[in-house]
C-alpha cells in the first residue's frame, strides 16, 4: 500500500476517481483536479475538511492551472476523460480534445514541474476487435474501431514516449467495464432508467447477444494500487477485469430481477452487425494472466459485479 505520498487525482470527482480518492486518503494527500462536466461534488464532499484533502476545479486544457495543481505532487493519477465511448460517432473533436490534448497538457506540466511517476487509465477499447479472446497486452495491432478508444491509444503512446524520453514512469490500466457504486452511464444505469420509466418493456441496444467482462469498481481500485505497488519498468501495461464475460440480455435478468419485476418484455434494436452502436465492440474478455502473476485477483466474476453494482445503484436511488 502506497504511504505518505503527495499525489494528484485527474477526474477525482467521477465513479472510479471518487473511490480511488477514499482509498488513496487513508494514507496519503490527496488534490482532486476536476471541471465537474461529468465528475459529482457530492462524490468528494465527505473529504473537504479532511487537511490531506484539496480541491481544484479546473480544466486539463488549462495549462496554468494544471501546472498549480502539480506543485510538490510526486504522482499522479489521470482519470480525466470523456468516457461516452458513442458520442465520437456523432462529435468527432470531443475525445480529441478532451482525452488527447488533456493528456498532453498533463505530460508537459509534468515535464516541467518534474512530477515522474504517472498512472494512466485506458481501456479495452484499445484492442478494437481483437482476434485473440481473452485478449493478452501483447496483442497487436491495435486497431480501435471507436474514437473514444483510437483517443486511449494515443495517449497510451504519448505516456509512453514521455516515459522514455524524459526518465518518467508510468502505469498504464486497460480497464474492462467497471460497475459499481456511483456508476453514471453504461448499460446498467441505462436499463435502471427505463425500467423505472416502464417497468413492463425494457429496449437493448444491438442483438442482446454482445458479450464482454464487468469488474466491481472497489476490485478495479484494489488493482491499480496494487499493480503500482508491485511493478517498476518503466512502462507498464496491465489488463484489468475478471476472468469470464456475460452477454447484454444476461445483464437484463440480473436488472430485472433485483428490481423485482416479472413479465418485462426485451426488444432489441438489431443496430449494424448487432452492434448496440457504432463503434460498439461486440466481443470482449481480456488476459489477467499479468495481474494473476504479481499476485492479484479479482474478488468478483462478471456477473457477480453486475449483482454487487446493480444492489447498489438500487440502494442509492
Amino acid at each position: 500500500m502506497m504511504k505518505n505520498r503527495s499525489i494528484l487525482v485527474t477526474g477525482g470527482a467521477g465513479f472510479i476517481g471518487s473511490h480511488l480518492v477514499d482509498r488513496l486518503l487513508e494514507s496519503n494527500r490527496v488534490t482532486v483536479l476536476d471541471n465537474f462536466s461529468s465528475g459529482k461534488m457530492e462524490l468528494i464532499a465527505d473529504h473537504i475538511s479532511n487537511p490531506n484533502f484539496n480541491l481544484i476545479e479546473a480544466d486539463l486544457l488549462d495549462p496554468a492551472a494544471v501546472e498549480t495543481a502539480l506543485e510538490g505532487k510526486d504522482l499522479v493519477f489521470h482519470l480525466a476523460a470523456n468516457p461516452d465511448v458513442k458520442i465520437g460517432a456523432e462529435d468527432t473533436r470531443t475525445h480529441l480534445d478532451q482525452n488527447v490534448i488533456a493528456t498532453y497538457n498533463l505530460l508537459e506540466s509534468m515535464r516541467k514541474k518534474e512530477v515522474l511517476e504517472i498512472a494512466f487509465t485506458s481501456t479495452s477499447t484499445v484492442y478494437g476487435e481483437a482476434g485473440i479472446v481473452p485478449t493478452p497486452e501483447d496483442y497487436g495491432p491495435l486497431l480501435p474501431i471507436s474514437l473514444y478508444g483510437a483517443s486511449k491509444l494515443a495517449c497510451e503512446a504519448l505516456i509512453s514516449a514521455y516515459c522514455h524520453t524524459f526518465e518518467m514512469r508510468s502505469w498504464i490500466y486497460r480497464f474492462a467495464n467497471i460497475v459499481g457504486e456511483r456508476g453514471t452511464h453504461g448499460v446498467l444505469v441505462d436499463f435502471i432508467k427505463k425500467l423505472e420509466k416502464n417497468p413492463k418493456e425494457l429496449e437493448i441496444l444491438g442483438s442482446g447477444k454482445q458479450r464482454k467482462s464487468y469488474l466491481e469498481v472497489h476490485d478495479c481500485v484494489g488493482a491499480m494500487i496494487f499493480s503500482l505497488t508491485h511493478s517498476r519498468d518503466r512502462v507498464n501495461v496491465f489488463n484489468i477485469g475478471s476472468v469470464d464475460s456475460v452477454d447484454v440480455t444476461e445483464i437484463a435478468d440480473v436488472v430485472v430481477e433485483k428490481m423485482n419485476l416479472e413479465d418485462v418484455k426485451y426488444s432489441y434494436t438489431g443496430g449494424i452487425e448487432g452492434r448496440g452502436w457504432k463503434g460498439d465492440v461486440k466481443t470482449m474478455l481480456l488476459s489477467i494472466e499479468a495481474m494473476e502473476k504479481l499476485g492479484w485477483t479479482p474478488g468478483h466474476n462478471s456477473r457477480g459485479s453486475i449483482e454487487v453494482a446493480v444492489e447498489s445503484l438500487l440502494n442509492r436511488r
